[in-house]
């Protein structure tokens, strides 16, 4: 079984969803993660997550968005998460490639997503671009001020150096159809040495369809492709790889266990 630990179900038309995830599940997909990118969605990600039992989901705001209104409390972040289908917060992070936010809104969007994980005991999904160092600052002020807590570099495109400081303080690292880019070399050598109880796999979809699907909408049921450059990348066979990041994913994400 593979698991596709990051995607947005609700961005498809409403008419394609079931054949969506039902191509899914033909390419040995068994769960899904709907992603949370802003609170007004959530009902929409908890509906999905209950309507199908392999769709799971989480809450919270992107860091594009996190300039739209008042921001939530961690507190009330931890409320909308308490739910038995929802089993994760976020995404959040920071984004300094687009800067659709103010970058002090979003730093304080991420402070209150990594608070918010910590108080309902669920990983946080972070989005990491163009923002290494800063991540970095935060998630260690955050861990020295009020303890560890559990969180996923989602679609990790990011440098060597965030990936394995995030490991050395218990972070896990995805993986989506990046990893497949012939101009991708160093995420993959990333995805080679860092530990393997760390790698997830994951789509992103909508976005960043795999090789050999280039340009064209993505779907959960491409993970597979991403999961075979895994393999490779590691020396593993794909049934290895699916059981190490379905492994991965389960002690992570509890809650879908």
């Amino acid at each position: 079984m593979l698991v596709d630990s990051h995607c947005h179900l609700d961005y498809y038309v409403e008419a394609e969803i079931e054949q969506v995830i039902a191509r899914a599940r033909e390419a040995g997909v068994g769960r899904m993660v709907t992603i949370g990118v802003r609170m007004s969605q959530a009902a929409k990600v908890k509906e999905l997550a209950e309507r199908f039992p392999d769709v799971w989901g989480t809450v919270g705001i992107h860091p594009h968005n996190a300039g739209e209104g008042p921001l939530p409390t961690a507190e009330e972040i931890a409320a909308a998460a308490d739910h038995p289908r929802i089993v994760g917060i976020g995404e959040s992070g920071l984004d300094y490639f687009y800067d659709k936010a103010p970058r002090d809104a979003q730093a304080e969007n991420f402070r209150r997503h990594i608070r918010a994980a910590r108080l309902a005991g669920l990983p946080l999904a972070i989005h990491a671009r163009q923002a290494d160092d800063d991540i970095l600052a935060i998630l260690r002020e955050e861990r020295e001020a009020g303890g560890p807590f559990d969180f996923l570099l989602h679609c990790f495109s990011s440098g060597r150096e965030l990936a394995e400081k995030s490991v050395e303080m218990g972070g896990y690292v995805s993986f989506s159809g990046i990893l497949t880019f012939p101009k991708s070399q160093d995420i993959r050598d990333v995805a080679r040495d860092l530990p393997a109880d760390r790698l997830l796999v994951e789509t992103d979809a909508p976005y960043l369809a795999p090789v050999p699907f280039r340009g064209k909408r993505c779907e959960p049921a491409m993970v597979a492709h991403t999961a075979k450059v895994l393999a490779e990348v590691r020396g593993l066979d794909i049934r290895a790889i699916e059981d190490l990041t379905t492994s991965n994913f389960l002690r992570l994400f509890k809650k879908a266990a």
